[in-house]
């Protein structure tokens, strides 16, 4: 609050033992230690009075849950995909408009070379290197 330093304390101090002697001094410092003491309390009463009467604690608690709850629904919302709302649902089979899956390639039944390499090769067999087919 103030921004005072020892060498401030030191002279008004010294000020002090100047101004109101030796004797005098100890029991001005005690009463004014007790005036402040008594201001500090005083303060303190009427700030905890004025925070029930306003329910400052509730309001504190009130803008804190929604703080969490905002930064719990911005986290959730990072997470998930913008098309969703936020529950869960099964996701729906996909629709006949889709692009249908790719189908194998026909090939001659009487190619004999052909024929075995759709066939797997026996675990003891060692299988062949893959033979480069041009795309469809």
């Amino acid at each position: 609050m103030f921004d005072i330093g020892f060498t401030e304390l030191l002279l008004v101090g010294l000020v002090a033992l100047v101004v109101l002697g030796p004797e005098r001094l100890p029991g001005a410092v005690r009463t004014t230690g007790l005036w402040i003491g008594r201001l500090k309390r005083s303060f303190a009463n009427i700030k905890a009075e004025v925070e029930r009467e306003i329910g400052a604690d509730e309001i504190r608690r009130q803008l804190h849950n929604e703080r969490i709850l905002d930064l719990e629904r911005e986290m959730k919302q990072s997470i998930m995909p913008p098309g969703n709302s936020g529950a869960s649902a099964p996701s729906s089979p996909p629709s006949p408009a889709a692009e249908p899956p790719a189908a194998a390639p026909v090939k001659p039944a009487g190619d004999a070379e052909t024929a075995r390499e759709d066939v797997p090769a026996a675990a003891s067999e060692k299988p062949s290197a893959p033979t480069e087919r041009p795309n469809p």
